[in-house]
């Protein structure tokens, strides 16, 4: 199957969406919870001990912003998706983590004033990532280069797009807020400080309750001068919308106090106009340029619209011609970019984000392709105190040129890879595998070697989901880009064949592939329809009906899936399902008919995870992801009677999404936004399991076959192991 181009993360984002959203401060309230719970460690020599990272350091991941240091040479600092601040000193050849573990990893802007006080606005605007897996918890301040962290307000801004600062004033400061994607209303639009971040003042709101700010600029040589753009946006469970009649350009002449619109030469506010990027050219803040984008169709709504430039400080803007190659570099999905940056030496020579980054050296006319390394850029910074030094953040990492933008080489160790899965050889442990956003199927090891943290590479290309490894013969491996284009590889990954053909009218971002615990030979691949292999996923015979409840009407992505499988290891014939649209089914007869559960308790939410007891097929568990507006129902359920009734087991879990669940001896172990828990006593009290584990949204878990190390990967933090043979009772867990 040919991978699907398509928006980045909108699997990640619908799972967690559900009647209105989450309410803004949840995440912040779960994590809160899980604070709490962290300080309920039983005294267990089984759970307890310290998280390790285990790598990839090669790979890297998202880089929204990039601030780099006026004062201290080769100095700069990366914002990364849900990974948190990260720190080089060598120009970018490694980054140390300067960001602390316990508060919100995703970082949407970064700024550092001219005294080299450093400010970071938490949440991703982008809405492909924007859920609330990505909201924030308001914007931070650092006086020491990143070592200690203070909030300084903004708390209930849920997304922070952009922070300016007056190049003469340090303690003026501008925040463009995009706010909460999916509920209307709250904190959005353009705020202002005057004492460093200690207050906020809101300067600039948009005509609607869906728009917030996207984008700020402001005159290097005249701070009076600020310009800004609103974004007019909104995410529904079915549909999104991403234009609107309350975006458009903003100016302001007297420093933030009065704003108007700038309309000469620019779209007029139409419901079809989207996000907007913007800069001001630092050699002539005469010249201003803006990107536009728009929405044509239902599913089109990120198109490319125009390029825009003006002479005259903003009075009037001139289209410039339509380019094609401009035109593609947005695909479908410009919302995902937005940025516009000029060469501080040069007002003539301008770059635009898109899937590839973009050149023109002649004001606008006439793009060419920069060698950028990794596709979808985010981010751009000149070194004041390095002629043609550039950085790049894309969704590959941070990347590095010394010929003005041209040509960018990706630096070494860069350890905040955003994993979906993670799966670990029975035999080896150090042989990894795991899908990471945008960076493929990932394996910790090349050929039949072992594993090593800083030689990651990828087996599958795309954005990398399921990713197996056969717990019987470490070098059958298994991966998986989106809407579930498989293959299968005998020699651990080097080289590789598609899946057989399966059956299926709609399959999920992330398609669920398992191994039958008894023999995994025998596989199970899911669209909305269950498959099923007795040779290693070279052929497939379809077993079950559509088991959900679709199909659905979309904005052209699929709903209406099987999202989890689940085999009993002690009965082959028994089987268990869960949809994205909250149904859970079971099969005593390998597929020859089924029956769906349900329960009073169950949100109606997308099922993350369904597991069977290895040892009665009677007994088995379902976690959900979303919990709605208000709603503070369970999200870990087990039943011992087959199905027919179950027990919410949630107890005193963080109200946060539940992503997966392992059973470990007497054990359940779970993964969620807020990090990694356990209980001892089938769920009735549930403690942190382990330590030193960054705030990050916890999206898989695996085990060793002899129950010694749990491996989680994280979504913006890489892959990190629970040793748990180092374990020994202590006092005070």
């Amino acid at each position: 199957m040919d991978r699907v181009e398509s928006p980045p993360d909108d699997w990640f984002v619908a799972q967690r969406t559900y009647g209105q959203g989450v309410p803004a401060g949840a995440l912040a309230r779960a994590a809160r919870q899980a604070e709490a719970i962290d300080r309920l460690r039983v005294r267990s020599a089984t759970l307890s001990g310290s998280w390790t990272f285990v790598g990839p350091t090669n790979i890297g991941g998202r880089v929204l912003d990039i601030a780099v240091d006026p004062q201290q040479v080769d100095t700069v600092y990366v914002a990364t998706a849900s990974g948190g601040v990260w720190k080089s000193t060598d120009a970018g050849s490694t980054f140390t983590v300067a960001w602390p573990n316990e508060i919100s990893q995703a970082i949407g802007a970064l700024a550092i004033g001219p005294d080299g006080t450093l400010y970071a606005g938490t949440g991703e605007t982008g809405p492909g990532g924007g859920s609330i897996t990505y909201g924030g918890s308001g914007l931070y301040r650092s006086s020491d280069g990143g070592e200690t962290w203070t909030r300084v307000g903004l708390e209930d801004a849920a997304r922070v797009a952009r922070i300016v600062i007056d190049p003469g004033d340090s303690t003026r400061i501008f925040a463009a807020v995009s706010g909460d994607l999916f509920v209307q209303g709250g904190d959005r639009g353009v705020y202002r400080s005057v004492d460093g971040g200690d207050t906020w003042q809101r300067v600039l709101v948009g005509d609607t309750p869906t728009t917030g700010a996207a984008d700020l600029a402001i005159d290097p040589q005249d701070s009076t001068r600020v310009f800004a753009t609103l974004w007019d946006h909104h995410r529904s469970p079915e549909r999104r919308s991403y234009s609107g009649l309350g975006s458009g350009v903003y100016f302001s002449a007297d420093g933030g106090d009065t704003w108007t619109q700038l309309t000469n030469g620019l779209p007029p506010a139409s419901s079809l106009l989207g996000r907007i990027g913007l800069a001001i050219a630092p050699s002539d803040p005469f010249r201003v340029y803006v990107i536009t984008t728009e929405a044509t169709t239902f599913s089109s709504d990120g198109l490319f619209e125009g390029f825009y430039v003006s002479s005259d400080g903003g009075a009037s803007f001139t289209r410039l011609p339509r380019d094609s190659t401009l035109a593609s570099s947005q695909s479908t999905y410009g919302w995902w970019f937005g940025r516009v940056w000029v060469d501080p030496a040069d007002e003539d020579s301008v770059w635009v984000a898109g899937v590839p980054l973009l050149y023109s050296r002649a004001g606008g006319i006439g793009w060419v392709t920069a060698s950028f390394g990794h596709a979808d850029q985010h981010a751009m910074a000149w070194d004041p105190q390095v002629p043609g030094r550039v950085f790049l953040g894309n969704d590959g990492g941070a990347f590095v040129s010394l010929d003005n933008g041209i040509t960018f080489h990706r630096g070494g160790y860069q350890p905040w890879t955003q994993f979906y899965t993670v799966d670990v050889s029975q035999t080896d442990p150090s042989r990894i595998v795991g899908g990471a956003q945008d960076n493929g199927g990932n394996r910790s090891y090349r050929g039949t070697g072992g594993g090593d943290p800083n030689n990651w590479n990828s087996f599958v290309g795309g954005d990398g989901l399921a990713a197996r490894i056969d717990p019987t013969d470490q070098n059958r491996v298994y991966g998986c880009s989106q809407y579930g284009s498989c293959v299968r590889s005998s020699d651990g990954g080097d080289n590789s064949l598609p899946f057989g053909g399966t059956t299926s009218q709609r399959r999920n971002w992330f398609s669920p592939v398992e191994f039958d615990p008894a023999d995994p030979r025998i596989m199970y691949y899911a669209g909305n329809i269950l498959n099923r292999s007795t040779n290693t996923a070279a052929s497939w015979t379809a077993i079950s009906p559509d088991l959900s409840g679709g199909p659905y009407p979309s904005d052209g992505y699929p709903f209406g899936t099987i999202t989890t499988v689940a085999a009993a290891a002690s009965d082959p014939t028994v089987l268990y399902v869960g949809t994205d649209d909250g149904r859970v089914w079971t099969s005593k007869d390998l597929g020859a008919s089924w029956l769906r559960l349900e329960d009073p308790g169950f949100p109606t939410a997308w099922v993350t995870r369904v597991r069977v007891d290895p040892a009665d097929a009677d007994i088995a568990y379902v976690t959900f992801s979303g919990f709605r507006s208000g709603d503070q129902q369970g999200y870990v359920f087990r039943t011992t009677d087959g199905g027919i009734t179950w027990q919410d087991i949630t107890t005193n879990l963080p109200l946060a999404p539940v992503n997966d669940l392992l059973i470990m001896n007497a054990s359940l172990v779970v993964a969620s936004d807020v990090g990694v828990f356990a209980s001892d006593d089938g769920g009735a009290e549930w403690f942190g399991a382990g330590i030193d584990l960054p705030q990050t949204p916890i999206t898989g878990l695996a085990s060793t076959a002899s129950a010694t190390k749990i491996l989680a990967s994280t979504f913006g933090r890489g892959m990190y192991e629970l040793d748990l043979s180092l374990n020994t009772a202590r006092d005070g867990w």
